[in-house]
Order: C-alpha cells, then sequence, then structure tokens
C-alpha cells in the first residue's frame, strides 16, 4: 500500500470511528431525575389521592411506567440518597445516617454517566454531609446549601464559584437554576440532571398560593393511630417524642375556628401543609416537562420522578420515617421513556423495586458501563416484559441513631406476602423488642401483629432463615449495627426533643 492509500485508510478509519462515535452518543437518552424528599407513595393522583391534584406528575404515569412497589431499603435520607447513586445497600456504601458523605472514591450514576460524554448537573437538596455545600464528584455542575435548607430564602453555593442567598420559595428556585443549567449545557452530548427538592420535608410549609388549598378538607388520624395492641412498647413510647402525634407535631400551633379538639385541628394543620407543598413539586414538573418539550428533547429523556423514603403521617401513632411500616418504606417512583414504552402504551409494574435498582436501570437505558458489585438490579426488561423473573423477597435495614432515639435497630424482610420486623440488641444479640409479622395481602395496613400466633410459627421461621439468607447474600453479616445499652430505656420518661 502506498502512503497516500495508507494515508486516505487512516483518514477513512478514523471517520468511522468518529461517526460510531457520534452515532453512539446520539443514541443515548437524556436523563431528568426530581428527587423530592420525604414524598408519601400514595400523594399524587395517579395512584388516587382523593384530593392531592398532579396532573404533571400523572402525566409521567399516563405516558410511561408507574411502579406500585417501590421501596426504600433505609427509610432517611442519606443512605436512601447514596443507595440511589450507588446501587447498594447502606451498609455496604457506608453511609448510615444524616451526616456523612458519600464516599468520594465510590463509583456512582453520574461517575459513570460522566466518563461516557454526558454533561452532568445536580441542583438542589443534596443532604449527605450536612455542613458541605462544596462541588461533588461526578457533576459538572453542583449546586446546593448546607443542611436542610429553607423553603424560602435559601443560601446556595453555585459550583464552589460563589454562595448567594437566592430569594423566592425553595422549589421554584430550584427549579429556575435547573431550566438555567438546561439552557446553557452543552448541546453537543446527553445531558443528566438531578433536581433535588426540599419538598415535602418538613417544616412544611406551602406557598401562599397554595396554603389554603384544604382548608376544607376533613383529615382524620389513621385507622393505627392509636390501636397499637399487640405492637412493640417502643412504639407507644414513641409518641410523646419529636416523631410521635403526641409531640410537636412540626409546631403546628395555630388558631382553628372550630371546636375540634387541639390535637385534631393541629395534626390537621400538619397535614394540609404537607398537601401544599406537593403542588408545588407538580408545577416544577410541568415547567421541566414543558422546556424538554419545546426543545424537542422529551422524548429523548428518561424522566425519573421519585422520593428518597415514605413518611408515617400518624400511622402506628409517628409522624416521621425510620420505621419499616409501609408508609416508611414505600416510596413514588415513575418513569417516563419511549425506550421503554410508547406514550399511548403505558405500563403499571406490580413487582417489588427498590432504590438500590435505580442506578443500574439507568445505565442500561444509557448504554453505559454497569456498576460493579452492586445489590441492585437492572428494572428494564421488567418494564420490557422480557422477563418473568423478578425478587420475591428483600431485607429493610436501619441502624440506631443516638441523636433520635426513639427508633430501635430494625432488620425486617418483606415478601410480596409477609413482613417480618425485628428489633436486635445489636451484633449476635437477642431482640430487645417485640418482632412484628403481617400477612400483608390481608392486612396492608398492618393494623394485626401475627407474631404470637401458633399457626404461623412455621412462617416466622421461614421468614426468619430468609432474613439470615438475604443478609448474608449481601455481605451483611457479621452485622455493625450501633450498641448502646441505654437504648430506648428513657423513652417512657423522656419529654420532647
Amino acid at each position: 500500500m502506498t502512503a497516500r492509500r495508507l494515508i486516505f485508510a487512516l483518514a477513512a478509519l478514523a471517520l468511522c470511528c468518529a461517526t460510531a462515535k457520534r452515532a453512539t452518543a446520539e443514541d443515548r437518552p437524556n436523563v431528568l431525575i426530581v428527587l423530592c424528599d420525604d414524598l408519601r407513595w400514595d400523594t399524587m393522583g395517579c395512584v388516587g389521592h382523593p384530593h392531592v391534584r398532579t396532573p404533571h406528575i400523572d402525566r409521567l404515569a399516563r405516558e410511561g411506567v408507574l411502579f406500585r412497589n417501590a421501596f426504600c431499603t433505609t427509610s432517611l435520607c442519606s443512605p436512601s440518597r447514596a443507595s440511589l447513586l450507588s446501587g447498594l445497600y447502606a451498609h455496604a456504601h457506608g453511609v448510615v445516617n444524616n451526616f456523612t458523605e458519600y464516599p468520594a472514591e465510590l463509583p456512582s450514576l453520574p461517575r459513570q454517566l460522566q466518563a461516557v460524554g454526558y454533561a452532568t448537573a445536580y441542583v438542589g437538596k443534596w443532604h449527605m454531609g450536612e455542613d458541605n455545600d462544596e462541588p461533588r464528584p461526578g457533576f459538572d455542575w453542583f449546586v446546593t446549601h448546607k443542611g436542610q435548607g429553607k423553603y424560602h430564602d435559601t443560601e446556595f453555593n453555585f459550583h464552589g464559584r460563589e454562595r448567594r442567598v437566592v430569594p423566592g420559595y425553595y422549589t421554584t428556585v430550584v427549579t429556575d437554576l435547573a431550566l438555567d443549567w438546561l439552557q446553557r449545557r452543552p448541546a453537543d452530548r446527553p445531558f443528566c440532571l438531578m433536581v433535588g427538592q426540599k419538598a415535602p420535608h418538613s417544616f412544611y410549609t406551602p406557598e401562599p398560593q397554595y396554603a389554603r388549598t384544604f382548608d376544607d378538607v376533613s383529615i382524620p388520624y389513621p385507622a393505627s393511630a392509636f390501636d397499637l395492641e399487640g405492637k412493640p412498647d417502643w412504639i407507644a413510647s414513641r409518641r410523646t417524642t419529636w416523631h410521635g402525634i403526641y409531640g410537636p407535631l412540626f409546631d403546628f400551633r395555630k388558631e382553628f375556628p372550630d371546636d375540634r379538639p387541639e390535637s385534631v385541628a393541629h395534626f390537621e394543620a400538619m397535614i394540609r401543609s404537607y398537601w401544599g407543598t406537593v403542588l408545588s413539586v407538580d408545577d416544577s414538573v410541568g415547567r421541566l416537562l414543558a422546556a424538554l418539550e419545546s426543545s424537542g428533547e422529551l422524548d429523548r429523556t428518561v424522566v425519573v420522578f421519585l422520593g428518597d423514603n415514605g413518611l408515617l403521617n400518624g400511622e402506628h401513632g409517628m409522624v416521621d420515617k425510620r420505621t419499616m411500616h409501609e408508609p416508611s418504606i414505600r416510596i413514588p417512583l415513575v418513569v417516563r421513556s419511549p425506550k421503554l414504552t410508547a406514550a399511548d402504551q403505558p405500563r403499571t409494574i406490580d413487582a417489588q423495586v427498590l432504590t438500590v435498582d435505580l442506578a443500574p436501570s439507568l445505565l442500561e437505558l444509557c448504554g453505559a458501563p454497569p456498576l460493579e458489585g452492586i445489590h441492585g438490579r437492572s428494572w428494564v426488561s421488567l418494564v420490557r416484559g422480557e422477563t418473568a423473573e423478578w425478587r420475591r423477597a428483600w431485607h429493610y435495614a436501619y441502624d440506631y441513631e443516638r441523636q433520635f432515639p426513639y427508633t430501635p435497630n430494625v432488620r425486617g424482610v418483606r415478601t410480596d406476602e409477609w413482613k417480618l420486623i425485628r428489633y436486635p440488641h445489636g451484633d449476635g444479640g437477642p431482640d430487645r423488642h417485640r418482632a412484628e409479622l403481617y400477612r400483608l395481602t390481608d392486612d396492608p395496613d398492618e393494623l394485626r401483629n401475627l407474631i404470637d400466633a401458633d399457626e404461623h410459627r412455621n412462617v416466622v421461621r421461614d421468614l426468619t432463615g430468609l432474613l439470615d439468607q438475604l443478609l448474608q447474600e449481601t455481605g451483611a453479616v457479621p452485622d455493625r449495627m450501633p450498641l448502646d445499652d441505654g437504648i430506648l430505656q428513657s423513652l417512657p420518661d423522656q419529654k420532647i426533643r
């Protein structure tokens, strides 16, 4: 071959490689993730909420996939967010409380996408590393704040370049910042944008336009709020603490125009405010969808709407998360993507999917290298109907926090039919508190604890064995849960903290 022909051959090869690379990039979808904080799975119109109207979130479900049984593996903000990014349980990624950073060396969803050419950005509440608002690995643009942020006039750190208070309502401000990045992002690269909303985390503060939306709605306490027969003693003790219905109820102390008991009025005010913050989140989703639609990017974008964990709003006498009861562990998850399903052929998935499944699923959709050695599994083939094999059981873990001693260590297993919750004291030690067993198919509200029923002894034995097996499979043995000899002993006499 002559030198001239060799040059042309090499040039042609380079052109082919460049074209292939460009085609691959063009085939990769954008990713938009809207992550809410403490949003219950049932506070959306698309799952039948009788009062909260969420037309834009409902559109995602109407044109995409609604996961009816999505769960967090630890119902606490930071551990759950780390699981979303890593595909790992908390004991493996190490973020077991709300004060720990996501490990700088640990692979993650955004880092994988960034490595294959994605423009990546995070805007809003990050909440891993309480006092750190500096940029994190994996993001080209990172705008966040310290701690929880405020519903009004939060100070943001703009990718380490400047800190300034941005006036306005948090949900609207974060949406503005996200839309600004979308306009300025590199146009020749697919993008991954994560929007971290504060709402509906306490203290619930609706936008003025939604502050009185639910004033005429009567909101009774849940059926399980007061009937705690057969439940562990710590649940009853928790009611008078910060995380209980007899506690401060997030200080919703107002003047009420009727003669209802004060505690009922406080409870209703709390729930109405919670619902009001969700309406602004739906407005935000609408604005983001409109921007993608006007730019022609909507059908090239995987849009994910979800929450980091659930929330107890009075169930079992509680107003927090952390426990393994259904309102605490269930999360909303809605995904719109033509790569999954056509807009006129929406799907509803009833199989149990977990926070640890999000990263592997999105990486598969984006054609990016998978995260190695993780606990999660991509649900792409499940949604496409290409597999009938899916998990039948999974385990839950929460580690006791000394700052909030109202909830003990929790280890449990959930199947499609059953749930066993155990409260072990420490590594290899006996349970310190009464266990719980529920047949979810008959008792979805977990009103009847069957742990002492003779006819279910074999169920308890089998579920205990299954829990031990799942802990072993995920590397959670030996268990390194916190051990505190004073755990909960002071709760009956403890005042609100």
